[in-house]
């Protein structure tokens, strides 16, 4: 295909643009995106008619101080495409950090039409002549490797978490003026999307839909509009337990439009609020804890009793006792301690409750290996041997007999696309907790503190180091001379991920069973007070979460020989 995507020359943002717009040969009755901007803010649309949509976004009182618009289109644009390169923009300009955007993300969603590859690639060139207009920061690859586009309002949900987003504001409406109190679950396994939901919907929720909005669907923006008619000021919060993950989403809410870093919080932040909120949104679900096996009692103690609750009483029990509707976005199958909320008290409270269940599917993030990946490895981590082997010819998956040989297999992956990192379970002490003091920036201040035998990890002479930090670690730039814990990684994806399975999982080729060994598993608050059978849960969720980060690929190795033979003949 032709690349015949062009960009205007900049049109003054006055009652001359219309007009000059209809003049050009995309203006009028043609399919066309279109940027309106000054220095400091940008608005993006699409329409089949510019004139008509700047005349419209001329009375808009929040755009009168944008300076100039650009219409973007071609001889082979369709409505589908103009939807597409619109969506393309909106993520990716809300992620370069140029402008704030003054959209809202109502409606935007993942669609197939013809030729949609080739014109993706024409979106890549368009980009480019934005970044020659001074209209863009960043290239793609660092904009699509950053937090800001991973954990960006914006971005395009598949049709199931629209359908899901759509439910649950549709049910929303219907309750907001009454006293019924809502939960909703939404289940969804490993790389189906769960946190970009919830941060969707945080920002679909504190939007205003004014009347000029892109939304196509009416039904949708409908409802928002009775929302904030019934509770103009609404108070809504998303909560994340993971302090990293929370800090990261934070950072990323600070620099959007209509959203705060305020907006996020702790669990004991909201036990200890002295607000009541309309809707809380609880990513990871999962990770809630109980009273149990936790490093400090008082402080959570403390909560319950402020709270006027039971000491037995869980981080869940505190969400809602806050709230009158609860948004939990959960997968039972990554619960990875005891401290995490039993299963079973997400399944009861459809005894308490108004509960929907409802579910998403679409794999977002093994894109190229799929759900047939995710199950595989689902069944690999489980009590019943997996016989069925797999292959997947677009997803880059090996057992590497040499562990040196993945460690420089994942640097150099990460030096060609970045973002690729090197984990592994709990199968070595933190040795060095507290111990590199400065903490090493590259790969020859690692390994100085390596020389001096301030290591972690030996895996046959080979020796590395626990990741320094958990915040923002999987964003440091020394992060792929580390490897990471479980901690670092839970709710982010890589591009490549390496993964080391210790000694704490074994094969044991007889029996034909993956089998645990707890005097190698060394998460001392994991095990304590836990049986065997828990344990070995426990750790199979471990390593589901770890072989499920890789976008392209996931290499791994095994500690134990026979698991490794086990792998490789499940994997070749």
């Amino acid at each position: 295909m032709k690349n015949d995507i062009t960009i205007s020359a900049p049109l003054h943002f006055d009652k001359t643009a219309p007009i000059l717009a209809r003049m050009t040969d995309y203006g009028d009755n043609w399919p066309t995106v279109y940027i309106i901007n000054n220095d400091k803010e940008v608005y993006i649309g699409e329409t089949t008619s510019a004139t008509v949509r700047i005349w419209q976004h001329l009375e808009n009182p929040k755009r009168r101080g944008l300076q100039e618009v650009r219409l973007i289109s071609g001889k082979t644009f369709n409505k589908s495409v103009a939807l597409d390169l619109e969506s393309f923009l909106i993520s990716h300009m809300s992620a370069d950090n140029k402008f704030h955007l003054q959209n809202s993300n109502a409606g935007q969603q993942k669609h197939n039409y013809y030729k949609k590859a080739e014109y993706e690639s024409q979106f890549k060139k368009v980009w480019h002549n934005l970044q020659s207009l001074k209209l863009a920061n960043q290239n793609l690859s660092q904009i699509e490797n950053s937090n800001l586009f991973k954990y960006s309002p914006y971005k395009t949900l598949t049709a199931d978490q629209y359908s899901v987003a759509l439910e649950i504001i549709c049910t929303i409406a219907q309750d907001i003026g009454g006293t019924t109190d809502r939960t909703f679950i939404v289940n969804g396994g490993p790389g189906t999307g769960k946190t970009v939901l919830g941060i969707y919907l945080m920002k679909l929720l504190s939007s205003r839909m004014d009347d000029d909005s892109d939304s196509g669907d009416a039904k949708l923006v409908e409802k928002l509009r009775l929302i904030k008619t019934e509770k103009p000021n609404l108070k809504i919060g998303l909560v994340i337990s993971m302090s990293n993950l929370r800090n990261i989403v934070k950072e990323t809410f600070s620099h959007t439009h209509g959203l705060n870093g305020t907006m996020v919080y702790a669990p004991s932040q909201i036990a200890n609020s002295d607000e009541y909120f309309d809707i809380l949104i609880v990513d990871e679900a999962h990770r809630l804890r109980q009273r149990r096996n936790l490093s400090q009692y008082a402080q959570y103690d403390q909560a319950n009793t402020s709270l006027g609750l039971p000491k037995s009483s869980t981080e869940l029990d505190w969400i809602l006792k806050k709230s009158k509707c609860q948004i939990l976005l959960y997968d039972q199958n990554q619960s990875i301690r005891a401290a995490d909320v039993d299963t079973e008290d997400f399944l009861k409270l459809a005894t308490t409750r108004e509960l929907r269940s409802l579910q998403i599917k679409t794999q977002v993030r093994c894109l190229k290996g799929g759900q047939e990946y995710v199950n595989f490895i689902n069944d690999v981590f489980s009590n019943q041997k997996a016989t069925k082997r797999i292959k997947l010819p677009e997803y880059d998956l090996r057992v590497f007999d040499d562990i040196d040989e993945m460690v420089r297999a994942i640097k150099d992956k990460n030096a060609k696309h970045g973002l690729c990192r090197v984990v592994a379970g709990y199968a070595w002490k933190w040795r060095t907790k507290n111990r590199l003091i400065p903490a090493p920036k590259n790969d020859l201040e690692t390994q100085q503190y390596i020389n001096k035998g301030l290591y972690d990890i030996d895996i046959d002479g080979h020796r590395y180091i626990w990741n320094v930090k958990y915040e923002s670690w999987i964003s440091d730039q020394n992060s792929v001379n580390e490897i990471g814990c479980i901690h670092t990684i839970q709710g982010f994806d890589l591009n490549y991920a390496g993964v080391i399975i210790g000694n704490e999982l074994k094969f044991d080729p007889v029996a034909q069973r993956i089998y645990i060994d707890p005097a190698e598993y060394h998460d001392r608050n994991g095990k304590i007070n836990t049986s065997e059978s828990e344990l070995l849960e426990y750790v199979f969720n471990i390593y589901r979460v770890l072989c499920t980060r890789g976008m392209n690929g996931t290499y791994i190795y095994a500690c134990d020989n026979n698991l490794r033979e086990y792998l490789q003949a499940l994997m070749s």
